[in-house]
């Protein structure tokens, strides 16, 4: 189980609308497929999706330090070597999505080899998640209808709401008419991309009390450090740190300082092994999980259904796991569907996931 090759191979595939938030927007999915090759001719998949506004990676970055600086570090080494391959990447500072790319790839060539799913080798809580979908910058009557399609066609009955405009009255005033659109069953939380200041998030919270939300997540930045611990120690939702937890040692660091009371994890900037790290920690800390999403495919989407469907932790809430829907194609050979508000994990080895080459053909840039 030697990692004889791997691969970065850059692929766009276009958004049928942008999805538009505080930190940027995102018109076109430039992502790139992570592939791992091994002596017994095992072949591991996963997608890495480049986000220059937030972690600052660009895809040819991603394809530039897998090719250049990860391939060497871990071609020759043995799948079951997860720990030696984590710190040989962990030498190299940043590009939290390229790591996380090659590590799920490996997963998935270890899965494939020893003939379990990556949700049984990690934990093999349950196999599904129910499923939140992410609600980006528009109009409230837009984005009613958005909520209202994904409920009556997906099923899905948790939503995550994009805010941090100024002046975000327009963003309280979306928030209420999804709750007056949606009724009150129906789960709704609020996502700033630290849009928002400290003062500007409690008064809109303030705003919004009546609402019944059940989660806010950074809307002001970490960097606020006095100001959003101001704003964290009022708030009776728990507050969720993203952007500002790319590590464990910050998931700790914000939770400690009372600037977080819950975390989001992305298997797209911590892979599986982080991931798991992530999780471990929370659960010793007694702080709440989400599965966020970094605008993935759906073979990202598929990776963290596997992760979160393996813990008992993560499996409680709902997972961001929708977004996909909003491409115009993508590369797998089997769709994923969305039924009844759930995301089920894909049965077989691995990551359960077959390309489809001649999308893959149409769709790569190199």
């Amino acid at each position: 189980m030697k990692i004889t090759q791997v691969e970065a191979i850059p692929f766009a595939i276009p958004y049928r609308k942008p999805l538009k938030f505080a930190s940027g927007e995102v018109h076109v999915a430039e992502h790139v497929l992570v592939r791992v090759t091994t002596d017994d001719g095992v072949v591991g998949i996963a997608e890495a999706p480049p986000r220059p506004f937030t972690y600052g990676e660009t895809q040819a970055g991603i394809v530039a330090v897998i090719d250049g600086i990860f391939a060497p570090q871990v071609t020759g080494l043995d799948l079951m070597e997860r720990e030696q391959i984590h710190a040989r990447l962990s030498r190299t500072v940043g590009n939290p999505t390229a790591k996380s790319a090659l590590d799920m790839a490996i997963w998935d060539a270890l899965g494939r080899s020893l003939g379990y799913s990556v949700t049984e080798l990690l934990g093999g809580y349950t196999d599904r998640m129910r499923v939140s979908h992410m609600l980006g910058f528009d109009e409230p009557a837009a984005m009613v209808a958005e909520a209202e399609r994904m409920r009556d066609t997906y099923g899905i009955t948790t939503f995550k709401v994009k805010v941090g405009r100024r002046p975000f009255s327009l963003d309280t005033a979306v928030v209420r008419a999804l709750r007056v659109g949606l009724g009150d069953d129906v789960e709704l939380y609020v996502d700033g991309n630290r849009g928002w200041s400290a003062s500007e998030s409690a008064r809109a919270m303030k705003d919004m009390a009546d609402l019944g939300l059940t989660f806010a997540e950074e809307l002001c930045p970490a960097d606020d450090v006095l100001g959003r611990r101001w704003l964290v120690s009022q708030l009776d939702v728990p507050f969720i740190a993203d952007e500002s937890v790319v590590t464990p040692a910050e998931v700790t660091r914000e939770v400690l300082g009372g600037s977080a009371t819950a975390a989001s994890i992305k298997t797209a900037r911590t892979g599986f092994t982080t991931s798991r790290r992530v999780h471990h920690l929370a659960e010793g800390l007694g702080i709440e999980l989400v599965m966020g999403n970094q605008i993935d495919g759906q073979l990202g989407s598929l990776c963290s259904v596997a992760f979160g469907s393996a813990f008992e932790l993560t499996s409680r809430r709902a997972g961001e796991l929708s977004n996909f829907l909003d491409m115009s194609d993508d590369l797998l050979a089997e769709p994923l569907e969305i039924r009844g508000g759930e995301l089920v994990a894909r049965s077989g080895p691995g990551l359960g996931a077959v390309l489809d080459p001649d999308k893959l053909a149409h769709y790569r840039q190199d």
